[in-house]
């Protein structure tokens, strides 16, 4: 199993997650963090820090958000995508798209 950042983290980027990767396989671009699934260890501690609950496990993945299985694949190979290990600010409208729904449109790649 691995786990994957969904919808949730579009436009708000919370860094939280992270800080306590202890492979750091998130990579960052402009308004979206990604896993590498392929560094991922499964050891979930990620999960919990997430404060808009964007991050899942594979196997729990609603079918509505499957293709972020390999969005965060794909991204996470991304040459402009670089790794990040330390916390940072959230996106400056975080709080404000933290509940908005259907926002892949929105994604900066």
């Amino acid at each position: 199993m691995t786990f994957v950042v969904t919808e949730p983290c579009i436009q708000c980027k919370y860094t939280d997650c992270v800080a306590v990767c202890p492979m750091d396989c998130f990579m960052e671009g402009p308004n979206f963090l990604v896993i590498n699934p392929d560094e991922c260890i499964d050891c979930s501690v990620c999960v919990a820090e997430c404060p808009v609950g964007a991050i899942v496990g594979d196997r729990e993945i609603k079918p509505e958000q499957a293709h972020y299985l390999e969005l965060n694949r794909t991204l996470s190979k991304h040459p402009d995508w670089r790794r990040i290990t330390v916390r940072k600010e959230p996106l400056a409208d975080h709080e404000r798209w933290a509940t908005v729904t259907d926002k892949l449109s929105l994604l900066e790649k």
